[in-house]
Formats: structure tokens, sequence, C-alpha cells
């Protein structure tokens, strides 16, 4: 595992993007960003963790929600600085409440919000 990683491109941060895509649909979920160690929790326990820039710290996907993601796969670009994580989505992946968070759509008028609330973040997150 150390040889394949070893050949990411991180950041000066230590930091690499990560899509992460529904494995069935190919929608794109969400982008959340990396470091080597997110990597191998994610590797060793088949969920998605991440590093969290504004808390400094890792975090698993789901961890106060439950909404976890399931690793299918996990892929690099052409440049090996982004990488593509294959998912079975559990619940929502937005922390906003909705599937995706990529549920606004540019419109000339204003953001228009395109998809479905599946949980109440007030609910879920008391806070």
């Amino acid at each position: 595992m150390d040889a394949q990683l070893d050949k990411l491109k991180f950041d000066a941060g230590g930091l690499i993007p990560a899509i992460v895509q529904d494995d069935s649909s190919g929608e794109v979920l969400m982008m959340a960003w990396m470091n080597r160690e997110a990597i191998e929790k994610t590797l060793e326990s088949g969920q998605t963790h991440f590093f969290s820039r504004s808390r400094g710290r890792l975090w698993l996907k789901g961890e106060s929600s439950g909404h976890v993601q399931r690793v299918k796969s996990i892929r690099t670009d052409c440049d090996s600085d982004v990488i593509l994580v294959r998912v079975e989505q559990v619940g929502a992946a937005c922390d906003d409440g909705y599937y995706r968070c990529f549920y606004r759509e540019y419109e000339p008028a204003g953001w228009k919000t395109v998809g479905k609330k599946v949980f109440d973040p007030k609910t879920v997150y008391k806070s």
C-alpha cells in the first residue's frame, strides 16, 4: 500500500482532493480533502474518511449522521493529484440534508435548488 500511496501527488499541506461518486448512478455526491492517513483508514475500513481543514482533524463520513459511504473503488487521475472514490451511499452525502452536495444549479436569476432533502439537519445534528 505504501508504494501505491507514494505515487499520489499531495499538495503542500499534505492534502489531495477527493471526488466522491455514487457507484451505481455515477452521480457526483461531494468533494472533500484527504491526507495520507485518511486514505489509509478508508482502505482499511472500507468506509470513507476525510481530513477537515476547518477542524484540523480526520473524520469518518457519517460519524454524526449515520449516513456512511461504503467504498467500492478508488481511482486517481492521469496526474495523480486527484482521487475518485466510488461509493454506495447510505442515506445522504450532504450535511444540508440532500442526497448530494451539488443540489444547486446556476440560473441567471440565482441559484436554484434541484435536489430534495433526505433528512432534516437540525434533527440529525441537534446543534
